[in-house]
């Protein structure tokens, strides 16, 4: 049993996509929210969009007391921050900012109280540099777009981290029904992007060199491995790719063609003209759909797969008890 403090007031810093996003999780989980964010109409914003995104969120089942009655919004940065037990902040990617914002944060929260970054490339330890007091309280907590249905957060401590802090925050993410993956080493980009950015870095180049249409690499991808990938991860894939022999068998047949193409994967420039192409391909296969309606398409698909892993787990704990 944890002897931690619980969590249950989390401020969220920066209002946009991402923050917005987490907000809705949080009032799902039936924890109290307040927010912060100096954009004009960052209220007004965050409303709706914790509105639109609530009925997804009944689909996947909220939690005892969650109610979007439990958010508030204040555009002062102390008062948002005052008795809380966790900040998730979502400022923009630019590394002085973040620094003068975590030095206010530091000087301002309680020693227990976690600041958890939701940045996706900066590191902590550059980030908690600026802590002179609590550095050891500040850790990444990177989502994936959109928080409140992908499940996936990565945990990153900087070179000052504790690791009472990482445990702490592990153990609040996985309590909100999330996926957590801690990093030993920080790099720039964490993981789950660093491997977003080896297959863009492909696809890029097989349409710059006239392999194939925008269209058809994203058919190749969401047809193909896509499909495996939101049930399995890569080396898992390679066990079952094995066959009976699993991943021994797999090395033996597929180690030699598999590293050749290694050698002859792209390396392409994003020039403007490589950029125009991409851009050209991408309207050609959105035709007249808006953002909103795309991403209303992409939510729908992502509900079914969460719904379905969830089934398949616990199927899977049923029958292994």
């Amino acid at each position: 049993m944890s002897q931690n403090k619980p969590i249950r007031r989390i401020a969220i810093i920066g209002t946009g996509v991402i923050g917005a996003s987490w907000a809705a999780l949080f009032l799902a989980k039936g924890l109290d929210v307040v927010a912060t964010d100096v954009a004009p109409d960052a209220e007004a914003a965050l409303i709706r969009f914790v509105a639109n995104a609530w009925p997804a969120l009944q689909r996947l089942g909220l939690a005892s007391g969650a109610s979007q009655d439990r958010l508030s919004f204040t555009a002062s940065l102390p008062d948002a921050i005052k008795d809380v037990d966790l900040v998730q902040e979502n400022g923009p990617e630019k590394i002085d900012f973040k620094k003068t914002l975590y030095r206010q944060l530091d000087e301002l929260l309680h020693a227990d109280v976690i600041i958890a970054s939701s940045s996706s490339g900066l590191t902590m330890s550059e980030i908690q540099s600026a802590c002179a007091l609590h550095p050891e309280r500040c850790v990444i907590a990177h989502p994936f777009n959109p928080p409140h249905l992908v499940p996936l957060v990565e945990i990153v401590g900087g070179a000052k981290t504790s690791e009472k802090t990482i445990e702490r925050t592990a153990e609040f993410y996985t309590g909100l029904g999330k996926r957590t993956v801690r990093l030993n080493k920080e790099v720039p980009g964490h993981v789950a992007n660093r491997l977003q950015a080896a297959l863009a870095r492909e696809v890029y180049h097989l349409v710059a060199d006239g392999v194939v249409s925008v269209a058809d690499v994203d058919t190749a991808l969401c047809w193909g491995p896509g499909l495996r990938w939101g049930i399995m991860g890569q080396v898992m894939l390679n066990h079952l790719g094995g066959g009976q022999g699993g991943i021994e068998h797999f090395f033996q047949q597929f180690t030699g063609p598999m590293t050749a193409w290694w050698y002859v994967l792209g390396n392409p420039q994003l020039t403007p003209e490589v950029q125009q192409k991409l851009i050209d391909g991408v309207h050609a296969e959105v035709g007249s759909r808006s953002i909103d309606e795309l991403a209303a398409e992409r939510d729908e698909v992502l509900l079914g797969l969460i719904e379905l892993r969830n089934k398949a787990d616990k199927f899977r704990s049923t029958t292994s008890n």
